[in-house]
């Protein structure tokens, strides 16, 4: 029953991460590029799917799966990394946007390396020396757009309204 439940919730936060994940990029990148400091509700909800898909990934590696236990820090990374892009983005230390976008980013891929890991290699076709293609690919490939995408946030913002103005930061 536990793990049932345990395996919804990561399911259903998961699924939600990976939706709200680009949707928190695009709206990050409207409201810097306005001049705001903070990272928006979109990605308030973001990061809270990413801290309960890690948590639930934790709780099922200690409870039936403990053989997986390299699975716990990568969930902390992973959550890591969200931090990181929060943080950046409020602190405005210089290069923050590489923090910002690879934090978001980073978190991201994770979550994509995960589903399509556990599509293919779990009881899935792909088997054997191949699975490490399953595991790199989403990073090789994210990692390009990745910096794409902090070009054209640097791009939006110094076409904006100038300098970030101070707004209310919005409670943790």
């Amino acid at each position: 029953m536990v793990h049932n439940l345990l395996l919804i919730i990561h399911i259903v936060a998961g699924t939600a991460g990976l939706v709200l994940g680009p949707l928190a990029m695009r709206h990050d990148r409207r409201r810097f590029a306005a001049g705001d400091r903070f990272c928006g509700p979109i990605n308030a909800g973001y990061q809270a799917t990413v801290l309960a898909v890690c948590l639930s990934a934790v709780a099922l590696v200690v409870l039936y799966r403990p053989e997986l236990w390299w699975l716990i820090p990568l969930s902390v990374l992973t959550y890591g990394l969200a931090l990181l892009a929060r943080e950046s983005a409020a602190r405005r230390f210089r290069g923050w946007t590489h923090g910002y976008v690879h934090g978001l980013g980073g978190s991201y891929i994770a979550l994509v390396t995960a589903l399509i890991v556990v599509s293919l290699t779990v009881d899935g076709p792909v088997t054997g020396p191949a699975q490490l293609i399953v595991w790199l690919t989403p990073t090789a490939i994210g990692t390009a757009l990745i910096e794409l995408w902090r070009r054209r946030l640097v791009n939006a913002i110094s076409l904006g309204t100038g300098a970030a103005k101070p707004t209310r930061q919005p409670s943790a």
